[in-house]
């Protein structure tokens, strides 16, 4: 297998609000925040539904890549509930292949509000239910050593059991990716991300603020440095300047797409990852890596969720 996405396994639900709502609500725009199950309802009870999909970061990314006709798997923990089941039908719809057996927990499958301002922003309200109770023993260690790379996410990260399914898959695996996620992602786990960053990834994707927090930089050049320093692939998107990879001591970039009817930034990271990834696995060069990503992530945002 080419690629294996080890992620929250999360149902996405995907709403349009105005920015009242979010004002009313406590909610910064663009971040996402974890809520509990009973926020969680409360929230449903006051919007209406535009669509669900088997959503979460790596998720959408390795459905991207099964897209782009390429070998790849998923690991992510759902409850053998309503959900559960719309969740797995949803990566087997996709071509992935979906590495958990899923059995009735006590908590419910994860899911996540995705609110979507006129402005096209999106803010996320996620309770991540039974997606959030990965452990170890839900990594399936020969499958990790049967792909080619293993893609991981920030937001998977916490401390206690989730540390020690994150540390099976990275012990095991031929190449490790990772995204950053989320800047309070990274402002939570900065110690961890940044020493996952230094000694034990090989691809790090991130945007510009959370690169940027994670080594408390105060310019763009120091965030180069500190790139070529720790010797790995780490590719910055940067919205409208486009994107960037370093890799060594060689930085390529690619522009940004111009003149898109920008509908909701959902899916924008995850996507550009799927393309890198997929021109990674392809032997493609660094900056034809880096269109493909770009080119992906153009499509998702003109249109309203992460499937393209």
């Amino acid at each position: 297998m080419k690629i294996l996405g080890i992620g929250n396994a999360i149902v996405d639900v995907l709403c349009k609000v105005n920015d009242d709502f979010l004002v009313k609500n406590s909610l910064t725009k663009s971040t996402m925040k974890l809520i509990d199950e009973d926020e969680f309802k409360n929230l449903l009870s006051l919007i209406n539904i535009e669509e669900t999909v088997s959503g979460g970061s790596v998720a959408n990314s390795i459905v991207g890549l099964s897209q782009l006709d390429n070998n790849v798997g998923f690991i992510g923990k759902v409850s053998n509930d309503n959900l559960g089941q719309k969740y797995e039908e949803g990566l087997k719809k996709e071509k992935v292949n979906y590495f958990y057996k899923k059995k009735k927990e006590t908590i419910p499958t994860g899911s996540c509000l995705i609110l979507i301002t006129p402005d096209s922003e999106r803010t996320m309200c996620t309770f991540l239910g039974t997606a959030g109770k990965i452990n170890e023993t839900d990594i399936n260690k020969s499958i990790v050593k049967n792909s080619e790379i293993t893609f991981l996410e920030g937001y998977l990260w916490d401390e206690g059991e989730p540390k020690k399914a994150f540390d099976k898959a990275i012990e095991n695996s031929n190449k490790v990716a990772m995204s950053l996620s989320d800047l309070f992602c990274v402002e939570r786990h900065k110690e961890h991300f940044l020493e996952l960053a230094k000694n034990k990834l090989d691809i790090i994707f991130a945007n510009e603020q959370e690169i940027t927090s994670l080594i408390n930089a105060n310019s763009f050049e120091e965030i180069v440095n500190f790139s070529k320093q720790i010797k790995k692939n780490v590719v910055i998107t940067r919205g409208e300047k486009g994107a960037l990879s370093i890799l060594n001591d060689e930085l390529i970039e690619c522009e940004a797409q111009k003149n898109l009817n920008i509908k909701d930034l959902t899916g924008a990271g995850d996507l550009f990852a799927a393309g890198y990834l997929h021109g990674i696995i392809n032997n493609l060069s660094i900056k034809e890596c880096l269109i493909k990503g770009t080119e992906l992530s153009s499509k998702i945002i003109q249109k309203i969720g992460a499937r393209i």
